[in-house]
């Protein structure tokens, strides 16, 4: 908690003329404001960005560092990341924090399509199910799907993240490696999948219908935050079943699902990011076609 009371790192409600909740919530927006092209922040840069006055800057700088949610450089003395996040963090991943927030998005899509919905993770050359909720028409295999791996080569769950990530850095991991076949159609020439994964890098989801497991079909779109893909959302069905609509007609909802998904993530749903420079909202960017 930060205090108004300390001299050395509190924050004074008068000079940053607001109240203590408008203070937490500045400095929680100081916080949302690192990313992968932000990784630290000046005091002066950081008063012209917030529209703050430069001591404002420097005390609510200097408050996230004495908790550790922010760490000072003593040479260019600006603030990055601190360890009290990688600690909140950790705490919340092995709490099942993320198969939590998955599930709550993930059983309102098993509902509305009927199919068994999946979230996973990557985990090296796989991908990982940390969470799955089943369809009306029951379970698609005879043993819980969280856990289960799904390789970078075989079917729509994995080749909806791996066709999403930087082509070199997808390359220099399955550059050379074995590929196992596990029906009839798994494709195992390095070339014919990377063609196959631009092709779903194009198209923006995937497809399969029995490359890993013979007796379902799949689609599957990345979940992405920003461009940067951090797993992918599955809707499965068994071939034996017979539906009244195709697994196609809810592409739509299954990218619908992710979106939300990634807002959640984020922390920005329902917002736009905003220039501060300027004080103005915008949309966020598009992504970049790589291919």
């Amino acid at each position: 908690m930060f205090t108004t009371k300390s001299p050395e790192v509190g924050l004074n409600t008068a000079s940053t003329s607001g109240s203590p909740l408008q203070t937490v919530d500045r400095a929680l927006q100081i916080l949302l404001s690192f990313s992968d092209s932000r990784t630290d922040w000046g005091v002066t840069e950081l008063a012209e960005a917030f529209e703050l006055n430069p001591s404002t800057s420097q005390r609510l700088l200097a408050a996230l560092a004495s908790r550790g949610f922010l760490t000072a450089d003593p040479y260019s003395r600006r603030y990055s990341l601190g360890p009290a996040l990688w600690h909140m963090a950790a705490l919340w991943e092995r709490g099942g924090g993320l198969a939590r927030l998955a599930e709550q998005v993930i059983a309102e899509l098993a509902a509305a399509t009927g199919r068994t919905a999946t979230f996973t993770v990557p985990d090296g050359f796989y991908v990982r199910c940390i969470a799955a909720v089943d369809g009306l028409s029951g379970p698609v295999r005879s043993h819980p799907l969280v856990g289960d791996l799904y390789p970078a080569h075989a079917g729509a769950t994995s080749r909806a993240y791996f066709a999403f990530l930087d082509p070199l850095v997808r390359r220099n991991m399955l550059a050379g490696r074995p590929f196992a076949r596990y029906t009839e159609i798994t494709e195992v020439d390095e070339d014919a999948l990377e063609v196959l994964l631009r092709e779903t890098y194009k198209a923006g989801w995937a497809y399969s219908e029995g490359e890993y497991d013979a007796t379902t079909r799949a689609i599957a779109v990345p979940v992405r935050i920003g461009t940067k893909p951090i797993g992918s959302l599955t809707l499965v069905e068994p071939k034996i079943y017979d539906y009244d609509d195709d697994l196609h007609d809810h592409l739509p909802a299954l990218q619908a699902a992710a979106e939300q998904f990634a807002s959640l993530l984020a922390s920005n749903q329902a917002r736009a990011h905003r220039d501060w420079r300027r004080g103005r909202s915008r949309a966020p960017r598009p992504p970049i076609d790589r291919a």
